[in-house]
């Protein structure tokens, strides 16, 4: 098996946790839908995480997967469907950057509809974590390949959001899953507003197909629909009917976008679609986010 890059300590005992295990049960989630408090140390490369505080500097933050988590799902099932997973690969850890501007707006992007894994979803930058490499150093290098944005040394602050449990594709009903990962989301407080950030971006256009800026009232409404549910849901009457987003052009260039509000507050469908919306992840960074102004 590669090195560890997402290790457990469960009752002080190291673990690594299989691809095909649920971390979120290994480390106490009951059927409830979380989440949960999790210890987690931040180490070069990987993460730590435990149901005890851990000796040295840690950080308690909040883990949560998905309604309809496959891996979940898998260990209930009890079936053969489970013996078809890899058993020499084990959970990959990744990081997301929520950048937020100095008057509280934070940046989403759209991953290009070529793109084999999560199409279409709006996503803050991020991706994976090199094996000698810091977890922010690693937010920070994503958001720079994707938006083009570097944040000078000092004029920015950080702390971690929370952790999630991701799967693709989300949803056995889309097939077995491929990808298994711990994502740390990172909040990036920059002193530059938004105008000055979006005077500076330049998206990677093999991964980002549009961007947009999301103040806390749009953000709370997106925050707050919860997939897995097939329940219509109403727009409150004080939202816009839609948002302005900036769109890539085929030439290099770009275009403003209005994009409808009723996109943002789409829910994973039940079967496999390339259908633009957020994801349940950004979701849940989003509700995180917004805890973290209100204190």
């Amino acid at each position: 098996m590669a090195a560890t890059r997402v290790l457990l300590l469960l009752s002080g005992r190291a673990e690594s946790p299989g691809f095909a295990h649920s971390v979120c049960r290994l480390l106490g989630a009951g059927p409830g839908l979380g989440p949960w408090s999790t210890h987690c140390g931040l180490k070069r490369g990987r993460l730590v995480l435990s149901d005890e505080p851990l000796p040295g500097a840690s950080t308690r933050l909040p883990l949560q997967r998905s309604p309809f988590c496959p891996f979940a799902a898998l260990e209930q099932q009890f079936g053969a469907r489970a013996a078809e997973l890899p058993t020499n690969r084990g959970v990959d850890p990744g990081v997301a950057v929520i950048l937020q501007s100095s008057d509280q707006t934070v940046l989403l992007t759209r991953r290009t509809s070529t793109l084999s894994v999560s199409p279409n979803l709006w996503v803050p930058p991020g991706g994976h974590v090199e094996l000698d490499e810091e977890l922010l150093d690693g937010g920070l290098r994503e958001l720079w390949e994707e938006s083009g944005l570097q944040l000078p040394q000092g004029q920015f602050s950080w702390v971690p959001l929370g952790l999630w449990e991701s799967a693709y594709p989300p949803r056995l009903s889309w097939g077995l899953p491929k990808y298994h990962h711990i994502i740390l989301y990172l909040l990036v407080v920059s002193q530059e507003s938004q105008q000055q950030l979006q005077a500076r971006i330049q998206p990677n256009p093999s991964e980002v197909s549009a961007f947009m800026w999301l103040g806390p009232d749009v953000a709370a409404a997106v925050a707050a629909t919860e997939d897995g549910t097939e329940t219509p849901r109403h727009l409150p009457q004080e939202l816009p009917p839609s948002v302005l987003a900036v769109e890539l052009e085929e030439d290099g260039g770009t275009r403003p976008l209005a994009l409808p509000m009723s996109t943002l507050l789409r829910t994973t469908p039940t079967t496999a679609e390339g259908k633009e919306r957020v994801s349940t992840g950004t979701k849940f960074a989003l509700r995180l986010w917004l805890q973290h102004l209100g204190r």
